[in-house]
C-alpha cells in the first residue's frame, strides 16, 4: 500500500515517560476462543470462485489493479466465506489505487461476518485500523486495533505506537503513555524504535510536561547515543525546565559532535553560556556562528552578540555590533548604547557621531545622551559644546540634578582655561 506509511511517519516529524502496561488497558481478549479459532478447520473458495480469483491475480501480477477489481466486482457469491474473501481482496486493491473509503468499506464487509480463515480475518482487522488512520479517523482507527488486540490476544508494538499516535492526533495525550511505553518495552525484547520515543516526548510537550519530557530524552540519548536531534532536543528541553548547567553540558557535547543542524542550535547554546554567567563565551560562539553563515546576519541576532560582549565587558567589541545593529533600521537606542560604550573606551570622537545619531533618530532618552556628550566634550577640551549639552540635559526631569552639578563644574572648568561661556 502507498501511503500507509504517513501514519507512523507522523511521529517521526516531532521532537519528545512511564509505566508499563498489559494488553487488558486495551482489549479483553478470550484466550480460549481464540485458540478454537486457530485450530479451526481451513475454509476454501469455491471452484468457481477460486477461478475468478485466480484471473484477478493475473492483472495483479501485472500491477493493473483497476483490472483485477473489475474482475473481483464481476463475482457475487452466495457462499458467505466467498464472499467475505472478496471483499478482503476488494479492500487491499481498493487501498492499492488510494481509494481510501471503498477500502475501507470492503474491508469492513469483509470481517463482519467473521467467516475468514483466523490469518485472513487478523489481516484485515489491522489493516482496517491502518486506513481509518490514513483517512484521519483516529477515534475509528483505536478502536480497530483494540478488536485486533482482542481477536488475536497479541500484542504488536507497532499497533501500539499507531494507537499512540492516534491518541496524539485526537490531542488525547495522557492516553499516549500507556501504548507508547509498552511499545517500548516490546521494542527493546528486539530493536528499539525511536518512534514511541518520539510520540511520548511530543505529547508531554503538548501538556505542558516539560520534566517529563526531559526524561524522555534523556531515555533516548540513552539508547541512541549518536542520535544528534535527541542531544539537541534535550539541551532545549534543560533550557525549558532551566537546568542551565545541564542544558549547556549537553549542548556543548551536541556542538563538538558536530549535531548541530538549524540556527536555532547554535542560539540556544550562546543563551545558555550566558544563563550561566559566561557571557564572553555566548558572545563567542554568537559571533562564529554568524560569521560561519550558521546564524543570520540581522539585527535581532546582531543585537543579542553585542549584548552578549556587553555583558562581558568587552566594550569595543560590544560598541562595534551595537552600531551595526543600529544601521539595520536607524535604531536610536542602539546608536545610544553604543555611543555610551564608545565613551566608555575614550573614543571621543565616536561617541560624539553616535550619540548625536541617536538624538537625530528621535531617542527618548534625551538627559541621558546630552550628559553622555557633555563627558565627551569636556574630555576634548570642548567647552562651550559640553556647557550647551549638559544644559539641554538640565531640561529633562530625569537627569536635572545631576546636569546642575556638572553645569557648575564644566563653567568653573572652562573659566580656569581661558574659556568664556
Amino acid at each position: 500500500m502507498k501511503n500507509l506509511s504517513k501514519v507512523t511517519a507522523l511521529a517521526l516529524l516531532i521532537s519528545l515517560s512511564g509505566s508499563v502496561v498489559s494488553t487488558s488497558v486495551f482489549a479483553a481478549p478470550n484466550y480460549e476462543e481464540i485458540e478454537k479459532r486457530k485450530n479451526a478447520k481451513t475454509k476454501v473458495m469455491s471452484e468457481r470462485t477460486g477461478k475468478k480469483v485466480m484471473k484477478a491475480f493475473e492483472f495483479v501480477d501485472a500491477e493493473d489493479f483497476n483490472g483485477a477489481i473489475a474482475v473481483l466486482k464481476e463475482l457475487d457469491p452466495s457462499d458467505e466465506f466467498d464472499r467475505a474473501t472478496i471483499d478482503r481482496y476488494l479492500g487491499q486493491l481498493y487501498a492499492q489505487v488510494d481509494n481510501y473509503q471503498l477500502a475501507i468499506k470492503y474491508t469492513q464487509d469483509a470481517i463482519k461476518p467473521d467467516e475468514l480463515n483466523f490469518n485472513d480475518q487478523e489481516q484485515a482487522m489491522k489493516l482496517l485500523g491502518d486506513l481509518l488512520a490514513n483517512i484521519k479517523k483516529y477515534k475509528e482507527a483505536k478502536q480497530a486495533y483494540i478488536d485486533w488486540m482482542d481477536f488475536t490476544g497479541e500484542e504488536d508494538p507497532t499497533v501500539y505506537t499507531r494507537i499512540a499516535q492516534a491518541s496524539y492526533e485526537l490531542g488525547q495525550f495522557k492516553d499516549v503513555v500507556e501504548p507508547a511505553e509498552r511499545a517500548i518495552e516490546l521494542n527493546a525484547k528486539k530493536e528499539p524504535k525511536k518512534a514511541p520515543f518520539q510520540l511520548l516526548m511530543a505529547a508531554h510537550y503538548e501538556a505542558k510536561e516539560f520534566d517529563k519530557a526531559v526524561k524522555i530524552l534523556e531515555r533516548m540519548v540513552k539508547t541512541w547515543p549518536t542520535d544528534g536531534k535527541a542531544w539537541v532536543n534535550l539541551g532545549k528541553f534543560y533550557m525549558q525546565v532551566e537546568d542551565y548547567e545541564k542544558g549547556l553540558t549537553t549542548m556543548d557535547i551536541a556542538y563538538d559532535s558536530g549535531f548541530f543542524e538549524s540556527e536555532t542550535d547554535y542560539k540556544v547554546l550562546a543563551q545558555l553560556y550566558s544563563f550561566v554567567g559566561v557571557p564572553y563565551k555566548a558572545g563567542f560562539h554568537m559571533e562564529k556562528a554568524i560569521t560561519d553563515g550558521k546564524v543570520k546576519r540581522i539585527k535581532q541576532n546582531v543585537t543579542a552578540m553585542a549584548s552578549y560582549f556587553h555583558n562581558a565587558k568587552n566594550i569595543k567589541t560590544a560598541a562595534k555590533y551595537y552600531e551595526e545593529a543600529a544601521e539595520f533600521d536607524n535604531d536610536a537606542e542602539l546608536f545610544r548604547k553604543a555611543g555610551a560604550l564608545r565613551l566608555q573606551e575614550e573614543q571621543f570622537d565616536k561617541a560624539v557621531v553616535l550619540l548625536k545619531r541617536a538624538l537625530d533618530e528621535g531617542s527618548d532618552k534625551k538627559g541621558t545622551i546630552y550628559s553622555d556628550l557633555a563627558e565627551a566634550y569636556l574630555q576634548q577640551e570642548k567647552y562651550k559644546q559640553a556647557y550647551a549639552a549638559i544644559t539641554k540635559a538640565a531640561e529633562d526631569p530625569s537627569t536635572r540634578k545631576f546636569a546642575r552639578s556638572w553645569k557648575t563644574f564644566i563653567k568653573d572648568k572652562a573659566q580656569r582655561n581661558g574659556v568664556s561661556l
